[in-house]
């Protein structure tokens, strides 16, 4: 047995390692037979979007906080008080008040939490070109190969990593570590907040025996519905059952579980997994079917999309426009653009064209726009001789941003974006 202090980082053998740690006296200890051949780690910061909030208002610290919008939008992030009165990610707002009424609601501010999540990216990458990223807040590290680098195991380098993001960026994080993805991402959420848990090879058959199907990672609520009209509802069902019948009853995801509750995981983690698309989309208090109202909203997202897509250093080729009815009806409508774009006028052009066709009087209860089909920033909006006035546009656009970027999203904007 070995334990490894998460403050000082001291090593020493399980057995001679007090409640606290000898030159620290910190009660934070992780003890674990594998502690120090496990490389393979996942990263996932506490209640990040809420955890933001509070670091930027300290008088929050105590209070349950919700990031989320309007009466019938849902929660973006709940702080860990708000959740001890029920309230998680994805519940209707109406029910997130209901629930906790006393929170206090914010809305998100994406980017923010970007900036937020750029820091944690670049701190992460001190320690392992070896990132996948899966969320802003949220990432998959391989430090299989560090100990030399760093002159310590990378149990140590995943608790470094998680202390620098503490002190530099103002948020927590929690850190599972084994020796695949899934088994990873598992124990990431085993200790939360601050929390550090590792699943070794000797243990993991055993420990995923006792779980609900409900921890395999991409199980969903449909799955699990389906699996349970199979009577199978744990982990240790799976396990008796052959991988041929899973994968002929469950097609690829059977093949995923057989390898999953054997504790197998053949994926490697990838640096270079590209983003597919950028968007923002807003569910209304009350269905709009005006078109203006729908073309001011549809404007303002449409900004969202091109910071975000500038900020990444991308541009998109495709515009999809997103509309739910109020029979919850999804529609969803793209154009393939002439040239990539990062500009919010081009994006919201294209967009405001495909939606002119969708106002018929229909009332709608969401609406939003993205770019996909990404590639590097450098080819976006190239000279078109043909109009213009396009380059002027595009000037204007960025002497806004310049100003944005000195000042604040709020200094300054079109005046088809005012509320």
């Amino acid at each position: 047995m070995t334990a490894m202090c998460r403050d000082c980082l001291v090593v020493a053998p399980g057995e001679h390692m007090p409640a606290r740690c000898r030159v620290c006296g910190s009660p934070r200890l992780i003890r674990h037979p594998e502690l120090l051949s496990l490389g393979i780690a996942h990263l996932d910061c506490d209640a990040f979007y809420a955890s933001v909030e509070k670091r930027d208002n300290p008088s929050l610290a105590d209070k349950p906080v919700i990031v989320g919008g309007g009466h019938r939008g849902v929660v973006s992030a709940a702080c860990y008080i708000a959740r001890t009165f029920g309230v998680r990610s994805a519940m209707p707002m109406f029910k997130a008040r209901k629930a906790c009424p006393q929170a206090v609601v914010i809305a998100p501010d994406m980017q923010k939490y970007a900036a937020a999540g750029r820091q944690i990216r670049a701190i992460m990458k001190d320690y392992t070109p070896l990132v996948e990223p899966l969320s802003l807040d949220e990432a998959f590290l391989d430090l299989n190969g560090t100990g030399r680098l760093h002159g310590q195991s990378p149990a140590a380098t995943a608790a470094t990593i998680v202390k620098r993001i503490e002190a530099e960026v103002g948020v927590t994080a929690s850190i599972g570590l084994s020796y695949n993805k899934s088994l990873a991402k598992v124990a990431s959420d085993l200790d939360k907040p601050r929390g550090f848990a590792v699943i070794g090879r000797a243990e993991a058959v055993d420990f995923l025996a006792g779980q609900p199907v409900s921890i395999i990672w991409g199980a969903g609520k449909a799955l699990q519905k389906s699996l349970a009209k199979d009577g199978i509802t744990t982990v240790a069902q799976l396990q008796a059952i052959e991988e041929t019948r899973l994968i002929a009853r469950y097609g690829a995801m059977g093949l995923r579980m057989a390898q999953f509750v054997r504790g197998e995981d053949p994926r490697r983690i990838s640096a270079d997994r590209p983003t597919k698309s950028i968007s923002s989309e807003t569910t209304f208090d009350h269905d709009i079917a005006d078109g203006e109202a729908l073309k001011k909203i549809l404007w303002r997202q449409a900004d969202r999309v091109a910071r975000r897509i500038k900020s990444a250093e991308l541009a998109g080729t495709t515009v999809t426009l997103k509309l739910r009815r109020a029979d919850f009806r999804i529609l969803t409508r793209s154009r393939r653009l002439p040239d990539p774009t990062q500009l919010a006028g081009t994006i919201y052009r294209h967009g405001a064209e495909l939606l002119a066709k969708e106002i018929d009087g229909t009332a709608y209860r969401l609406l939003g726009v993205g770019l996909s089909g990404l590639i590097d920033g450098l080819e976006a909006d190239p000279l078109n001789l043909a109009e213009p006035g396009a380059k002027r546009r595009a000037d204007a656009e960025r002497a806004l941003d310049r100003v944005r970027d000195r000042f604040g999203t709020d200094a300054i904007g079109k005046g088809r974006g005012l509320k």
